[in-house]
């Protein structure tokens, strides 16, 4: 079903990489996630990192950098696909890369922030934020990689172990109204409303929305045609190399002179099919 941008939630991914182009907005939204200052950014929407034709690429929703040299990619994710976990580390291990040059020594790895929005709650245990480090199993000594994966749950109910500002902004997330922000009264949540009706009354954002929703259907389309056709050559395939078989099995069997009836006998095609359990 079609939705019209103008009643988008941020939860949808467009109107989300549309809205953190702003670098106050982008900042505001990673202090309210984070519950720490993070000084000015430099954003880089839907931020492609190809590195060889060879192995796979990925476009980051939202890429951004602060003063200080700390990365953070934040995603979108309204389906659980199962597979955030490794997903998020395929995302940091790429950010890695791009963090040095050539030459460069491993201790100039900038801290990197993967966080993830959730339409869902991600590992079931009912919080709204999930935060990862790594640390010693046997010591609980921190790592010290400068690495974080951070999960965002709108569907969280420790509401009382978390700011009430993130709080809001996760329900905010998934109903990105007028009433709903004067509900609040959130002053945060205001400034970032305002962020989205300033896209939303874009003409030009509704043009890149509208063909992106036609390049995304024509892609479906492509894809359902594709498959399709797979699937008809595979069947002609299969029912090919069952015929073949059916035939050499009968010619060992004597039977070759009914081979012939298999062609006009539908009926008889399926009895000799059943026959030597080729169904």
């Amino acid at each position: 079903m079609h939705t019209s941008f103008q009643d988008l939630d941020l939860s949808n991914a467009f109107l989300f990489s549309a809205a953190l182009e702003d670098p106050d907005t982008c900042r505001l939204i990673l202090e309210t996630l984070l519950s720490v200052p993070v000084g000015r950014v430099t954003v880089h929407t839907e931020h492609s990192m190809l590195f060889s034709s060879d192995f796979r690429s990925i476009r980051l929703d939202v890429y951004a950098s602060n003063e200080a040299l700390t990365e953070y990619n934040l995603e979108m994710q309204n389906e659980n696909e199962g597979n955030l976990a490794k997903r998020s580390r395929f995302h940091q291990a790429e950010m890695d890369v791009m963090s040095l040059l050539p030459g460069q020594d491993f201790d100039d790895l900038s801290p990197v922030y993967v966080i993830f929005i959730c339409a869902f709650d991600p590992f079931g245990k009912g919080l709204y934020r999930y935060t990862f480090r790594n640390i010693c199993q046997e010591t609980g000594l921190p790592l010290n990689d400068g690495a974080t994966r951070i999960f965002l749950n709108t569907k969280g109910s420790n509401q009382d172990e978390v700011p009430d500002v993130l709080v809001n902004f996760l329900h905010y997330v998934e109903n990105s109204t007028d009433s709903y922000v004067d509900f609040l009264g959130d002053q945060t949540i205001n400034r970032i409303h305002e962020r989205i009706m300033e896209v939303k009354k874009s003409r030009r954002w509704e043009r890149r929305y509208m063909r992106f929703e036609e390049l995304l259907r024509n892609s479906a389309k492509k894809g359902w045609e594709e498959g399709r056709k797979k699937g008809e050559e595979a069947g002609r395939k299969t029912g090919q190399e069952q015929i073949l078989e059916l035939t050499s099995r009968m010619i060992a069997a004597g039977e070759s002179d009914l081979i012939p009836r298999l062609r006009t006998d539908s009926v008889f095609l399926q009895t000799m099919l059943e026959k030597y359990k080729l169904l």
